[in-house]
């Protein structure tokens, strides 16, 4: 089992409802724990047909019904996400831990069960899972990764993560499980890291008798390379790279349309990372998403729709390029994010209003699937599948699912 071939999707499963029994009030769905026109924090809205449990919200559909989302409290949410996965041709997803998750017994504990959930939900899929701990959060003066390192021992002996079945789900790479650590030397953030036992992980990760064995994916800028504009200016990303196995740099808003000179732009920025990393020793997994939107989240100043999806040309150009520019794995940003407007879950065509109105993302003519299909079409073309067609993404066929193609396990 390893990375190569796979299209892999950044999943955050951190919405939470008042009713869902997790003991939270409305998280991420709104602000301050309120979900209304005046809180919402979101800028797409999810298609919820398929969901076996869902929540009234206050906002109106538009024939008068009241609005309803998921919770990823749910197992059975999760369960669907992964189903949805199966049956596009998505080969499994990298379950976000944030810092700030890993730095209580309580929130680790919560934690544990949405990946608990995961788990189980791949390997009744057949899917993929690896973990993907986030440094975002972490105080400059007092805080380290002490606490990761705690919390991977807790996810070894809790959930038997990476030892639980014939039926393992859990995602390996150059015959190790694959552990990625995201947050590596971007500008921008309060911590140094120099100063936050980085190297101490990594060396845990790798090397500890028990808990160890693991192959490192190190999320790091789009700069990486040249150390300059979203990168810090210190050579010390360098030496961490080197004890990793993978290279995945964060791309999402650095590139807006895609068209003319910045389509090669962006195959040149692949290229060149590729032909960089292969000389290092280490695999690199463009990061691809669909479009970005933080309206909601952000206020007046970020204007709706920032990066428009184009129907899925902007999606299937990132995937598109990437591959003709060499790449052999994919990272899809995100699974479930409509914070920022990159899910590429199933989402509704029938937003709902408020009073006052609140403004969601229109997805367009498309099928609620679209960038499902989409993601699962990538890996087909990583594999050699289907041929490098830049005009896949009209999908002359939007009832076809290609299931027959679907790969039946992870192996």
């Amino acid at each position: 089992m390893s990375y190569e071939g796979r299209v892999m999707a950044g999943y955050q499963g951190w919405f939470r409802t008042p009713d869902d029994g997790s003991g939270n009030r409305w998280v991420h769905w709104g602000k301050r724990g309120r979900f209304d026109s005046e809180h919402v924090s979101i800028d797409l809205w999810p298609d919820v047909s398929d969901y076996p449990k869902t929540y009234e919200t206050p906002f109106t559909l538009g024939n008068g019904e009241s609005a309803r989302v998921f919770s990823s409290w749910d197992a059975g949410t999760v369960d669907t996400h992964f189903r949805w996965m199966k049956e596009h041709g998505i080969d499994g997803a990298f379950m976000q831990r944030f810092f700030r998750v890993t730095t209580t017994e309580e929130r680790r504990r919560e934690g544990r069960v949405i990946l608990g959930h995961a788990l189980t939900a791949a390997e009744r899929h057949q899917r993929a899972v690896a973990v993907m701990y986030d440094l975002s959060g972490i105080a400059p003066n007092g805080q380290d990764c002490a606490s990761v390192i705690q919390d991977w021992k807790e996810i070894v002996d809790e959930l038997k993560a990476t030892s639980r079945s014939r039926e393992q789900s859990y995602l390996y790479h150059r015959g190790k499980p694959l552990v990625a650590i995201w947050g590596l030397g971007f500008t921008g953030r309060d911590y140094d890291i120099r100063d936050i036992g980085v190297d101490k992980l990594i060396d845990f990760l790798r090397d500890d008798p028990e808990y160890g064995g693991c192959s490192i994916l190190l999320g790091v800028p789009t700069h990486f390379r040249t150390l300059r504009a979203d990168t810090r200016a210190d050579p010390y990303l360098h030496e961490l790279m080197e004890k990793a196995d993978v290279v995945l740099p964060w791309m999402v808003g650095r590139f807006r349309t895609l068209e003319g000179r910045e389509r090669e732009k962006f195959r040149s920025q692949v290229r060149d990372d590729l032909a960089w990393c292969r000389t290092r020793g280490l695999d690199y997994a463009p990061c691809v998403y669909p479009g970005f939107s933080w309206h909601n989240l952000k206020g007046e100043e970020s204007a709706l729709d920032h990066i428009s999806r184009q129907g899925g040309r902007f999606f299937w150009e990132m995937i598109h390029g990437s591959v003709e520019s060499g790449a052999e794995m994919l990272y899809v940003a995100m699974f479930d994010e409509v914070d920022e407007g990159t899910a590429i879950f199933k989402l509704s065509h029938d937003a709902p209003t408020g009073n006052p109105p609140a403004r969601f993302v229109d997805i367009g003519d498309v099928p609620s699937d679209h960038y499902l299909w989409l993601a699962g079409q990538g890996g087909r073309l990583l594999r050699g599948e289907i041929p490098a067609d830049p005009e896949l993404y009209r999908r002359t066929d939007p009832k076809t699912r290609d299931r027959e193609d679907v790969p039946e396990g992870n192996e």
